[in-house]
């Protein structure tokens, strides 16, 4: 397989981190969305569980509560003893999460402002100024540790009244705080009793979902509590709020200013983002935490129920329009919600998203996207997506235990979503590449070695050395006897057909035995074994293809000698010699860096050549060298002379294959003759040479008749050595 080498790959890596990074920049809604896709995730999997002690209880005017009851508004003066009758219960603080913006309709004072002039002026007598149903429920709200909601607008409204100090300690955190531009107040007579009012206003993110609570509005310059920070300010007794902002003592910014750091209210410190506002870890709807206000109101409240604890005042009746979505639940009563901020900051078990967590995000993303990218090729793409997707699954793995443990949100979703694709098109990549591979593979050997020798080296790339190696080889060399003569009566077109009739079946054979082909030579073929696969039984492999070819030799003379004939020509008989010679040779892609060939050189390929060309002056088919005799592990082979080759200074011993059907006394009288030869006994070689020629299969006639002229040379100059042979 080839690695990733190519610029443009890397290229393209980086140009699609470099986007992703600047879009995450950007945060277009849709990668907003995904993130909060993300943490919503995170709570849906782990929420945070049941508070134990109830610190917080509801009252809520809910549909049985008006069904018995009467429909909303209630009078001021009913509220006022649902307040009363809380605060004798025991109840730590009461909060509305309501407003009492409008004078009580039902108050007597204003029922005769609705009535005729005449009937008003008879009632108006009996009516007390000071007893009004809103003076009821201001007398209990100045009695008791009692807070508002008001209702902040960005569309008009008055200046807020707020009871409460703010200290600011660093930079001015005011162009980070969400800014209004007036506020719905409560009656000023109710607002004048209460101790604490603070803001009902949420900031849902852009799907209407409440992730984040802030604790802190504004209102041109005035700082406004939110109702849950207001609920716990006066409950400790608190008269003021400490917002720490960046640059303040303990509070590191580097100099820039980043926004509130923490708000403290009374005794206690909760961390904030910039904006002064809190991500909660929201548990799921807790029916336990509610009471219905008809039970207060008709004594069948249990006991204990709001001793010590926040009471906050809400409505859960779909009719009343709060209700709020969360990560985890559709929707919620608006004043759970407050509830839970309240539980939140109580329990000291903050969720936060660090200021660094963008930029750990992306570089996380950029380190695993390079590493991916560099390692993930150079396996298969089956693997390198293995890889891919584990490196996602730690991401993932890595931000929910962040959440789970350290009570910190990290997007994982956007990296992991870059990653994903990134793995994908790696492994598209990986893809292509093994599939170009495997076809510059079978391309380069497809006309060199089997199709199943291809395919064993597509399987398994790694038994291939295609820079050159040393190795052994069995090597054959073929060639046409005569070819001059043969080709001499032919036309262009048909020796151009004559040599393909005659090369495609030799090639089939050699290419059946697991041979490569290295080259064509006009006429001529060189092939070798073991390589470029591995294949121990190469000698062997080689002598069998060499004999098949010369079998081949038969059918296809007979079908030369049939279109001769009908041609009206003659054909002469054509044969072929065969060499073949084992030994050490290097292998490889051989030749320039534009044009190159898989062969083999080497001395040893030399060696093969000749013994082919020794062929003619022994009369044989067939020769090969004692490496591969030795190797081809057959009975049937014999030796036939001792020769010195060019180049080499020891004789070289010949072999070659007699037919499986030999005669036995042919066999051993052959024996006989080639011990007298190597003993230099020619006159015994002769006798020998003379009983041998007597017995002989059919093909070693020509041998013998072409030996004794060597043994009577021999025979006349003897105390010389072996003559040296030519090429």
């Amino acid at each position: 397989m080839r690695l990733p080498g190519r610029p443009l790959y890397y290229l393209v890596v980086v140009a699609y981190l470099v986007g992703a990074v600047l879009l995450r920049i950007s945060d277009p809604f849709p990668v907003e969305a995904l993130r909060y896709l993300g943490f919503d995730l995170y709570q849906r999997i782990d929420p945070a569980p049941p508070v134990a002690d109830k610190p917080v209880v509801i009252v809520d005017i809910d549909e049985d509560s008006l069904k018995a009851l009467g429909q909303w508004p209630w009078p001021r003066t009913r509220m006022a003893e649902l307040a009363q009758r809380l605060f004798e219960a025991g109840a730590a603080t009461v909060a509305f999460d309501m407003l009492f913006s409008e004078a009580d309709q039902t108050s007597p004072e204003e029922v005769v402002k609705r009535l005729p002039p005449e009937q008003a002026a008879l009632v108006a007598g009996s009516i007390d100024p000071a007893a009004g149903n809103d003076k009821a429920l201001a007398a209990v709200l100045a009695q008791t540790p009692s807070v508002l909601g008001i209702s902040l607008s960005r569309g008009g409204g008055e200046k807020p009244e707020i009871r409460a100090g703010f200290a600011v300690a660093g930079d001015d955190p005011k162009p980070f705080v969400p800014d209004f531009v007036g506020a719905i107040r409560n009656l000023p007579a109710l607002e004048d009793a209460a101790p604490g009012a603070g803001s009902i206003n949420w900031i849902p993110d852009r799907d209407q979902i409440v992730r984040r609570v802030p604790l802190i509005f504004r209102v041109g310059n005035q700082f406004v509590p939110s109702l849950a920070a207001e609920a716990l300010r006066v409950v400790q007794g608190a008269g003021s709020y400490v917002l720490k902002s960046s640059n303040a003592n303990g509070e590191e910014a580097f100099g820039a200013e980043t926004g509130l750091n923490h708000i403290k209210i009374g005794e206690l410190v909760v961390p904030t983002d910039a904006e002064g506002a809190i991500w909660l870890r929201f548990r799921p709807s807790d029916p336990g935490s509610f009471i219905p206000a008809r039970t207060v109101l008709d004594g069948t409240m249990p006991a204990d129920a709001v001793n010590g604890r926040i009471v906050l005042i809400g409505t859960s009746a779909a009719g009343l329009l709060d209700l709020r979505a969360t990560p985890i639940d559709v929707a919620v009563p608006g004043v759970e919600i407050h509830a839970q901020v309240i539980e939140h900051i109580l329990s000291g078990q903050f969720l936060a998203r660090p200021d660094y967590a963008r930029g750990v995000e992306l570089a996380v993303m950029v380190l695993l996207g390079l590493l991916l990218a560099v390692i993930a090729p150079r396996l298969s793409a089956t693997f390198g997506a293995v890889l891919g997707f584990a490196a996602i699954g730690g991401v993932l793995v890595a931000g929910f235990l962040a959440f789970d443990v350290g009570g910190m949100l990290f997007d994982v979703l956007y990296p992991a979503l870059v990653l994903i694709l990134l793995t994908i098109g790696t492994a598209l990549y990986t893809y292509r590449e093994a599939e170009r591979a495997k076809a510059g593979v079978r391309r380069a050997f497809q006309y060199y070695v089997s199709p199943d020798v291809v395919d064993e080296i597509i399987a398994d790339p790694k038994r291939l050395e295609l820079g050159g190696e040393v190795r052994e080889l069995t090597l054959l060399f073929c060639d046409v006897r005569g070819f001059t003569t043969i080709s001499e009566g032919m036309t262009a077109h048909e020796l151009t057909r004559f040599i393909n009739n005659l090369l495609t079946p030799l090639s089939e054979i050699i290419l059946k035995h697991r041979g490569t082909i290295d080259k064509y030579m006009g006429d001529a073929i060189m092939a070798f074994w073991n390589a470029p696969l591995d294949d121990p039984d190469h000698a062997r492999h080689a002598v069998e293809a060499a004999e098949e070819m010369l079998a081949a030799m038969g059918p296809l003379n007979e079908a030369w000698q049939r279109e001769a004939e009908a041609a009206g020509r003659t054909m002469p008989l054509v044969r072929i010699g065969i060499g073949i010679n084992t030994g050490e040779c290097c292998v490889g892609n051989l030749g320039s860096a534009t044009r190159f060939d898989y062969s083999a050189i080497g001395d040893e390929v030399n060696v093969a050549s000749r013994f082919e060309s020794l062929t003619k002056e022994y009369g044989l088919s067939l020769l090969m060298g004692e490496q591969a005799a030795r190797l081809a592990g057959r009975d049937a082979i014999v030796e036939v002379d001792r020769v010195k080759v060019k180049g080499k200074t020891i004789a070289t011993r010949l072999y070659t294959v007699a037919p499986k059907d030999s005669p036995a006394d042919w066999l051993a009288s052959h024996r006989r003759f080639v011990g007298a030869m190597s003993a230099a006994d020619w006159e015994t070689a002769e006798a020998e040479r003379i009983v041998a020629a007597a017995a002989a299969p059919a093909g070693f006639a020509g041998y013998y008749e072409r030996i004794a002229e060597k043994i009577r040379i021999n025979a006349a100059n003897s105390g010389e050595n072996i003559p040296q042979m030519a090429d």
